[in-house]
C-alpha cells in the first residue's frame, strides 16, 4: 500500500514539471537563432558577448536536462516494480535542476541591458509560456500538503516497520513540499529581475508559507512540553523504556520541525517578510542561528515571551513558592540559632573543664559543632521544600574527591592542625620558636598558626612546616631560671664579688627564693675570672628580672670597687738584627 501512494505522489509531482519543460525545450532552441543576428548588430562590446554566450550556454544546458526528463519518464512507463523508485528519485533530482536552470537563464538575462532584444525575448517567454510555473508549484505544494494530512492519519494505524517506513516517507515528503516553496520564491524573484509583475503571486505563496511556519511553532512547541513532562515522569521511573523512547520520538520530531522552520524562515526573509518572531523560536528552542540575524525585534520577542513565562509561573506557583521560601527561612534560622547556643555551650564546657584544653582544640570542637548543626538544618530545610538529596549528596561526594586531590597541602595543613590540637605543644599567648621565626602565638586554626614578633610583625604560618620542625615553646613553663655570666679582675676579691652578688639577688623582690639562685665561679678567663649567676624567676618576669641584675651588677661593682676588666692580650714583638746580637 505505502509503494502504491509513493509511486502515485511522484509520477503527479513531476507531471507537472514535464509540462513545464516541454515548452521550454521548442521556445529555447528559436532564442539564439532569432536574437543572435540582432544582437550582433547593436552592440558589439565584450561584456555583452559574454552574456549571449552564457545565455547560449544555458539554453543548450537546458535542453539536455530536458531530454534527460524526458527519458526518465519513459523508462519509468516500461521499469519494473521493483525499479521505479530508483528512476523516480533520479527524475525528482532532474526536474529541481531544471527548475535552477530556469532560474539561471533568467538571472543570466537580467544581466543585459533592458532594451536588448535578447532579454526581452527571454522576459516574453518567461511572461507567456512560463507564466504558469508558479501556478502549478503552489498546486503542488497543496497536493502534498494534503497528502502528508492523509499519511499522517493512517500513521496512527500502523505499527513495527511500516510505522517506521510512513515516517520517513512523511518526512520526506515535507522536505520536498519546503523545496517547493523555494523553488516558487526563486521563479518569482527570477520575474521580478526581468520587470515581470509577481505581487500577486508573492503575497500568495507569503500567506502559504505564514500558514506553514506557524503549524511548525505549534508543533514544536507541543514537542517540547510533551518531552518536558514526560522527563518528569521518567525521574519517578527510570527503568520505563516506553517512556524514554516516546521522549527520544518527541525530540526528533522537535529537531526535524526546527530544521523545516530555519528553511520557512529564510524563504519568508526573501520574500521581505517579518520572521523576527520565528527567529525568535528557533534561538529559545535551540535551533540554528547566526549572530547577524539577533535583531532588535527577536531580543523585544524573547523578552516579552520571558517576562510572560515568569509571570504566569509566578501568578500560578507564587503561594506555593513563597510559603517553600518562608519554610526553609524558619529551618535555617532555627538550626543557626541552634548551632550557636551549642558553640556557646561546649566553650563554657571546655573552660569549666579540669583538663586543660587548648584554645584551638577549643575553637576547633565548638566550631565543628556548629557547622554539623548548620548542615543537618540546611539539609531538612531542603528536604521541607521538596528539593531531593539524593543527587545533591552523590555529587557533594564527588565534588570532595575533586576538592580533596586538589587541596593535597591544605589538606596536609589539616592533619598537622589536628595533631597540634592533640599534643598542645604550644597554644594562644605563648611565645615559641618555629620554623625559624620566634614570636608570640597569637591565633590558631587547623590551617595555620599566627605570630606576632616583638618588632610587631605578623606571620601567618602553614601548620605542616610548624609540625614538620622542632617547636620550642618558651612561655611553656611557668617557672623559669635566668642565666647570666659576670667578669671581674684577677687582682679582685672573689669572696667580696660573691657576696655583692648574693645581696644583689637577695634584694630582687621578683628573684624566687625557691629554688634557690646559684651563684658559682664558672671559669678563669683571659681578661677575667667568671661567675655564673643563675636566679629563678616567674616565666613573665624573665625579661625584667635580667635587666635589672645586669645594671645593679655594674652599679654595685662600681661602688664596691670592683673591676669588670676589658679583654687584654700580651703582644711580643721579635727583630731579627736583635736575635742576631743576642
Amino acid at each position: 500500500m505505502l509503494e502504491s501512494i509513493r509511486n502515485c505522489l511522484l509520477s503527479l509531482l513531476f507531471f507537472n514539471l514535464l509540462v513545464v519543460a516541454y515548452p521550454l525545450s521548442a521556445a529555447s532552441q528559436d532564442i539564439p537563432y532569432k536574437t543572435k543576428k540582432k544582437v550582433e548588430e547593436v552592440d558589439t562590446t565584450d561584456e555583452i558577448s559574454s552574456d549571449v554566450e552564457q545565455i547560449n550556454n544555458l539554453t543548450q544546458q537546458l535542453n539536455l536536462r530536458i531530454e534527460d526528463f524526458r527519458r526518465l519518464s519513459n523508462e519509468l512507463k516500461k521499469a519494473p516494480k521493483s525499479d521505479q523508485d530508483i528512476f523516480m528519485y533520479r527524475r525528482d533530482t532532474v526536474g529541481f535542476r531544471l527548475l535552477q536552470d530556469l532560474g539561471a537563464l533568467a538571472k543570466a538575462a537580467a544581466k543585459l541591458p533592458e532594451d536588448s532584444e535578447l532579454r526581452q525575448a527571454v522576459a516574453e517567454r518567461f511572461g507567456n509560456e512560463f507564466s504558469d510555473v508558479p501556478d502549478l508549484i503552489f498546486e503542488r505544494s497543496s497536493e502534498l500538503s494534503m497528502l502528508i494530512d492523509e499519511m499522517t492519519t493512517k500513521l496512527q494505524t500502523l505499527t513495527g516497520s511500516e510505522r517506521f517506513l510512513m515516517e520517513a516517507y512523511l518526512s520526506a515528503l515535507k522536505d520536498v513540499r519546503i523545496q517547493a516553496y523555494q523553488a516558487a520564491a526563486d521563479l518569482i524573484e527570477d520575474r521580478k529581475s526581468l520587470g515581470l509583475p509577481a505581487t500577486d503571486l508573492k503575497e500568495k505563496l507569503a500567506r502559504i508559507l505564514f500558514l506553514n511556519a506557524e503549524t511548525l511553532v505549534g508543533r514544536i512547541k507541543f514537542a517540547n512540553s510533551a518531552s518536558e513532562k514526560l522527563a518528569n515522569q521518567l525521574q519517578q521511573d527510570s527503568t520505563n523504556t516506553d517512556l524514554s523512547a516516546t521522549i527520544n520520538q518527541f525530540n526528533t520530531m522537535s529537531s526535524e520541525d526546527l530544521e523545516r522552520l530555519q528553511k520557512v524562515s529564510d524563504v519568508l526573509e526573501k520574500l521581505g517578510q517579518n520572521t523576527s518572531s520565528y527567529k525568535s523560536v528557533l534561538l529559545q528552542e535551540g535551533g540554528t542561528i547566526s549572530v547577524s540575524d539577533i535583531e532588535s525585534d527577536i531580543l523585544v520577542d524573547l523578552m516579552s515571551e520571558s517576562w510572560q513565562s515568569t509571570r504566569q509561573y509566578f501568578v500560578n506557583k507564587g503561594p506555593d513558592l513563597l510559603f517553600n521560601v518562608f519554610i526553609f527561612i524558619l529551618v535555617i534560622f532555627v538550626f543557626r540559632a541552634l548551632g550557636k547556643a551549642v558553640k556557646r555551650g561546649m566553650i563554657a564546657a571546655s573552660e569549666r573543664s579540669k583538663r586543660q584544653v587548648s584554645t584551638l582544640m577549643k575553637d576547633t570542637l565548638s566550631s565543628l559543632a556548629s557547622g554539623m548543626i548548620m548542615l543537618v538544618g540546611i539539609f531538612i530545610a531542603l528536604s521541607l521544600v521538596g528539593i531531593s538529596l539524593a543527587p545533591m549528596l552523590a555529587g557533594l561526594g564527588v565534588a570532595g574527591f575533586i576538592v580533596g586531590f586538589a587541596l593535597q597541602e591544605t589538606l596536609g595543613n589539616f592533619a598537622a592542625g589536628g595533631m597540634i590540637i592533640l599534643y598542645r605543644p604550644y597554644d594562644v599567648d605563648d611565645f615559641v620558636e618555629v620554623a625559624g621565626v620566634s614570636g608570640l602565638v597569637k591565633k590558631m586554626s587547623l590551617v595555620s598558626t599566627t605570630i606576632t614578633t616583638f618588632d610587631n610583625q605578623t606571620l601567618v604560618i602553614p601548620n605542616n612546616k610548624i609540625w614538620g620542625d622542632v617547636i620550642k615553646n618558651v612561655t611553656a613553663q611557668k617557672v623559669r631560671r635566668v642565666d647570666m655570666v659576670f667578669g671581674i679582675g684577677y687582682d679582685d676579691d672573689i669572696e667580696h664579688a660573691e657576696k655583692v652578688l648574693h645581696e644583689i639577688l637577695d634584694e630582687h623582690e621578683q628573684v624566687l627564693k625557691k629554688p634557690e639562685p646559684n651563684i658559682r665561679l664558672h671559669e678563669l678567663g683571659d681578661s677575667s675570672v667568671n661567675f655564673i649567676v643563675r636566679p629563678w624567676v616567674r616565666t613573665t618576669d624573665y625579661w625584667e628580672v635580667y635587666w635589672d641584675v645586669t645594671r645593679e651588677v655594674k652599679m654595685r661593682f662600681d661602688k664596691e670597687g670592683i673591676s669588670i676588666p676589658f679583654p687584654q692580650r700580651d703582644v711580643h714583638l721579635y727583630r731579627e738584627d736583635e736575635a742576631a746580637e743576642e
